[in-house]
């Protein structure tokens, strides 16, 4: 799965918004500057989180964008859905946006299989992270902080 700009630049804004909850709503603006996000495009996808439940705004000159009480503790799957739709890697796999493949016989497709189970993997992840729980990780610079990959070491 590669997450899409959209659901990148959305779960962005709203990590800073739970990070920044205290401060009262923040514009648009705010939101872009701090984020470096395109602010058009942030307002596209605020609008979609907006229709979600996830967000609120505020009008007037103290206005801008405050999470929906309760938002902090949604999922980061539930935040991808609703910005991007499916999260599965292939259609066929999709428990919400199920599309037939082009496979021959998706009974015995081993490759289905394999996608099923990262599906599972990584919905089990995604379903249980939530954007307060992001929001308090302290990020790293490192591409491989756990030494799980040493291939990528020798590939630099």
């Amino acid at each position: 799965m590669r997450l899409s700009r959209r659901s990148e630049y959305g779960l962005r804004a709203l990590i800073d918004l739970v990070r920044h909850e205290a401060d009262g709503p923040v514009p648009l603006a705010t939101l872009a500057e701090r984020n470096r996000l395109p602010p058009k495009f942030l307002e596209q996808i605020m609008a979609t989180l907006k229709h979600g439940g996830v967000v609120r705004t505020t009008l007037g000159s103290h206005g801008g964008y405050t999470l929906a009480p309760g938002a902090s503790g949604t999922s980061l799957s539930h935040v991808i859905r609703l910005l991007d739709g499916a999260l599965a890697p292939v259609s066929c796999v999709s428990l919400l946006f199920y599309e037939a493949c082009s496979c021959p016989d998706e009974a015995t497709c081993s490759l289905r299989e394999a996608m099923i189970e990262v599906r599972d993997r990584m919905l089990s992840l995604l379903d249980s992270e939530t954007l307060a729980e992001t929001a308090a990780r302290p990020g790293t610079a490192l591409l491989d902080p756990h030494g799980r990959h040493p291939e990528a070491a020798r590939s630099r």
